[in-house]
């Protein structure tokens, strides 16, 4: 791929005034065309070789489009707090909304091939980055994300005439760093990994386009179009198959463990008070250790409505530093949340190091409730499958401890509580018409839970049911639960 960008291109004076024009009104009506559509975004990643024009390009594409609705992004050395998350987490909050343009300097190429130079020997690792991004890549382009991947190449003598001209400069020296020269002088030991980097990703969503930096005019003209392609591409209607491939029911054993559960379970008052306080007790302990310092905490409370999410989640958050924990109740969407991908309201509350996320519903609302209701294709929840397990891998993979509990009680259970709370003045506010509705579609949304227990129960984020007719045996089941899990894993060597 790089071979076709080290032949000399040019453009002289007299074209490029006449090109700059025309290219420059085509970009602005294509991005007020993407703002109001509201489609996208057009997400355009900088990469190449150090030296090779990532700056000038980015300046100069905010030069020719309204600079209101385009974010330049340069990610430099990780900062302290971005260390406290996981890798992907500083791309997934920069990540900018529909309708705008996004313009991503030396993001998870820089970082994934940097590390690799690091430690040549590692070929495994470099290749297992790679997969995982064009994972990511592909959940991006399935969400509406309109990437445009530009990799700055050129030939070595014309990387060491354009760093000695900005280095002899006195107002340019300033760019030229010892890392720009360091590159140079391994021009050729890494062009075997760039080309490798490059073809392992270049994929039909997220093409590479390989573009030569040596003049700028042409340099500048070309990506110009392919941003100018991009955002013309993403205005237009998505052309998006509402069928899909016949859903195969949930395997039966996976619905008869639902309704297997023994619901009967109970514990006495005396038995619960005196477990309540110990187990608080040992997760107090447990999350306020040395040991837990270097991990973090991701809790996910799922169940049918009325199992007694709530409550289990005030006997937790009353063992828990109020400063080390943040509990996320999730409703419908907001517009600022339905104008990026469907995991980013979730990206933005991933803990740091040493933290704690406490979910009241999630992620999961994809393959339940908007599945059930229709709100997503068959397309879009189908896929999230994968989307979610891998979220969860990343998070382990990080240090994250994530803990998935479902509560769940029987229709005659939830029944006898729908009418507790509309007789209950003060419980009131947790009913209405959507519980009701929710309630005539329980063996749809059996069937849906099924599926997700059997699809997301995975070694590192087992799905744990809980029994929850009787309110104390729950509270109880999900606190041993955590401390479990957490004894387990902080015992873990990492």
């Amino acid at each position: 791929m790089l071979e076709a960008a080290e032949a000399g291109h040019a453009l002289d004076k007299a074209a490029f005034e006449r090109a700059v024009p025309r290219l420059r009104t085509a970009l602005l009506q294509a991005q007020y065309a993407l703002k109001e559509a509201g489609a996208g975004p057009v997400l355009v990643l900088l990469s190449g070789l150090a030296g090779g024009g990532r700056s000038e390009t980015a300046n100069r594409l905010t030069e020719w489009m309204d600079p209101r609705f385009v974010r330049v992004t340069a990610f430099g050395p990780r900062t302290e707090e971005e260390r406290l998350h996981p890798p992907a987490w500083r791309y997934w909050t920069a990540l900018p909304p529909k309708g705008r343009v996004g313009i991503f300097m030396n993001a998870w190429y820089t970082e994934a091939i940097a590390a690799h130079l690091d430690d040549l020997r590692d070929a495994d690792r470099l290749d297992g980055t790679l997969q995982r991004i064009r994972e990511h890549e592909q959940m991006l382009a399935d969400e509406g994300v309109q990437l445009v991947k530009v990799w700055l190449h050129m030939r070595r003598e014309d990387l060491r005439a354009r760093l000695e001209k900005l280095d002899s400069d006195k107002r340019t020296t300033w760019r030229v760093t010892a890392e720009h020269w360091r590159g140079y002088r391994r021009y050729h030991r890494n062009h075997d990994l760039f080309e490798h980097v490059l073809r392992e990703t270049s994929t039909a969503s997220a093409p590479w386009s390989v573009v030569e930096g040596a003049d700028e005019r042409f340099r500048d003209v070309a990506i110009g179009k392919l941003v100018l392609a991009s955002l013309r591409a993403a205005a237009r209607p998505a052309r998006r198959a509402h069928a899909a491939a016949p859903v195969a029911p949930a395997a039966l054993e996976n619905v008869k463990r639902l309704r297997d559960l023994d619901l009967t379970l109970a514990l006495p008052d005396d038995d619960y008070d005196r477990q309540l306080e110990a187990l608080q007790g040992r997760v107090a302990k447990l999350t306020r250790g040395k040991r837990f310092a270097k991990r973090s905490l991701v809790v996910v409370f799922e169940g049918v409505d009325a199992a007694g999410k709530g409550g289990a989640i005030r006997r937790l958050t009353a063992a828990l530093d109020a400063r080390s924990y943040h509990l996320i109740p999730v409703a419908a969407p907001t517009d600022e949340e339905r104008a990026h991908p469907y995991l980013w309201r979730f990206w933005r509350y991933v803990p740091r190091r040493g933290g704690i996320a406490i979910f009241d519903r999630s992620w999961y609302g994809r393959v339940l409730v908007e599945r059930v209701e229709g709100y997503a294709p068959p397309a879009d929840w189908l896929r999230a499958f994968d989307e979610i397990n891998r979220f969860e891998e990343d998070l382990a993979r990080a240090g994250a401890i994530v803990v998935k509990l479902w509560l769940h009680i029987s229709q005659a259970k939830q029944l006898e509580r729908f009418r507790e709370r509309e007789g209950t003045p003060f419980k009131s506010f947790k009913i209405g018409p959507e519980d009701w509705r929710n309630r005539k579609k329980w063996p749809a949304y059996e069937h849906a839970i099924a599926d997700m227990i059997d699809r997301t129960s995975t070694e590192i984020a087992p799905w744990t049911l809980v029994e929850a007719e009787d309110k104390r045996f729950a509270r109880i089941k999900v606190l041993r639960t955590l401390v479990e899990r957490l004894e387990a894993e902080l015992r873990r060597k990492r």
